[in-house]
């Protein structure tokens, strides 16, 4: 029997597209097809090693389902790289007839922001592209968009700057808005809830601000560690998370570290916010940083091929928001010249976008230390054995030493004149926790995070 291979192909990417999300889609199985089959072995056209690994490893299992459904005797898949260079070559040439229809409109729906909800329609789970950085966060929210105020409650998203937190957190709010047009969202930072509080007893209106924030069904308070200190402000939230919660409302938070490591969070909050889910979201890896790069190039309207693809996945790796920066700046250029720009062009456009790396000294890790885990800075250089101060200790040394590449000798005789084979053990028994501890590696980055004010 002869088998259409473009109709079946077709016929099974409308399945596939139902298991994942629509950015993915596009992504992945762009220039993709069959190219033949042989004893019951299917054998894909893909684009670059890059589709290939990702598609083995991450849909394997949704791509031979759907190929068995419509074709009973396929038993298993193969992957065969064929460049698609014409249609790279085609893109390029004619620059000034480029659809830059994103770059024209000056995102405009950018600003439509839903002034009740406070959202902004362009955050969906359809534009959110999900790797294995960010998908147990993903899986949780759009658990809480069809179960709200039942399981996941509250949902609790943390991770460093520009990881897409706040996407996902309106996403959320956008889809439960549009499966129930009549729920109340309400989706606001920290700082504004604080600065609400604040003129509310300026202007002697508590009980308004109070009936306010306890009609939502639905509350999203973005960047929480900034309630660190601010006693006032947190028990008045308390309050409301209590009313909120016993109503069977959702509540969803984000923040740049996890709730045990917000310094001056009071303990009856922290213990609320561990009482239900909590999720991170870590830096993405090279194939997902190229995933990103291809489909928001491709919101744009811009062609784009696979080695500049690569470059600028290489050159940004912790921060999803500055690709989408770096992005913008080429496309940017390249339409003032009237060209695609080549590899050198780009990279000086890069470094001069690229954020100038902090200088860290020794007195500003000490600090960090101390700040991260409440100690007295002091207590650090003492000769005590406690639990509570030589953990903090030995990682002050590990840091010194792989970040700032201090010697041993100089180290131990900062504290406390100790000897250098106890600085030695230090480094050692950190690096060997870091490689053997999930949760201990978080802490590290988290420290770090505040080191470099970023996520490194």
């Amino acid at each position: 029997m002869t088998v259409n291979y473009e109709k079946l192909w077709g016929e099974a990417l409308m399945e596939i597209e139902l298991n994942v999300s629509r950015a993915n889609f596009i992504t992945w199985f762009k220039n993709t097809g069959i190219a033949k089959e042989e004893n019951g072995i299917i054998f894909l056209n893909v684009p670059n090693t890059f589709v290939k690994e990702w598609l083995s490893t991450k849909y394997s299992k949704f791509i031979l389902r759907a190929l068995n459904n419509i074709y009973p005797s396929v038993r298993n898949i193969e992957y065969l790289i064929t460049p698609v260079g014409p249609q790279i070559i085609k893109a390029q040439s004619s620059v000034k007839n480029m659809p830059f229809i994103a770059e024209e409109q000056l995102g405009f729906n950018d600003f439509y922001i839903d002034k009740e909800a406070n959202l902004n329609p362009k955050y969906t789970f359809e534009s959110f592209i999900v790797g294995s950085f960010n998908e147990v966060a993903h899986a949780a929210a759009l658990a809480v968009t069809k179960t709200p105020g039942t399981i996941y409650n509250p949902l609790f998203i943390y991770g460093g700057v520009g990881l897409g937190k706040t996407h996902l957190l309106q996403a959320i709010g956008n889809k439960l808005k549009e499966t129930n047009p009549e729920a109340k969202i309400h989706y606001l930072t920290s700082e504004k809830f604080a600065s609400d509080f604040i003129n509310a007893v300026q202007n002697k209106t508590v009980y308004d601000f109070k009936e306010k924030y306890r009609k939502f069904n639905l509350l999203i308070i973005d960047d929480i560690q900034f309630f660190s200190d601010k006693l006032k402000i947190q028990e008045e939230f308390f309050h409301i998370f209590n009313t909120l919660y016993e109503r069977n409302n959702q509540l969803i938070f984000s923040s740049d570290r996890s709730p045990k490591h917000i310094v001056g969070l009071e303990e009856r909050l922290r213990s609320r916010f561990e009482g239900g889910m909590m999720v991170d979201v870590s830096k993405p890896e090279f194939e997902a940083r190229i995933a990103i790069v291809k489909t928001k190039a491709e919101a744009k309207g811009f062609p784009i091929d696979q080695e500049t693809v690569e470059f600028i996945a290489l050159a940004i790796q912790d921060n999803i928001r500055e690709l989408e920066g770096a992005i913008n700046s080429i496309i940017g250029q390249s339409k003032i010249k009237g060209k695609i720009l080549s590899i050198n062009e780009i990279k000086e456009i890069l470094k001069k976008n690229a954020k100038p790396v902090k200088t860290v000294t020794f007195t500003d890790i000490v600090k960090a230390i101390s700040s991260f885990y409440d100690i007295n800075e002091k207590s650090l250089f003492e000769k005590t054995r406690k639990k509570e101060i030589v953990k903090p200790r030995q990682i002050a040394m590990y840091l010194l030493r792989e970040d700032l590449n201090i010697s041993y000798p100089y180290i131990g005789q900062k504290f406390g004149q100790r000897d250098h084979t106890t600085v030695i053990h230090a480094y050692k028994k950190v690096d060997e926790a870091i490689k053997k501890d999930v949760k201990f590696c978080e802490e590290i980055e988290n420290i770090r995070c505040i080191l470099y004010g970023k996520s490194v």
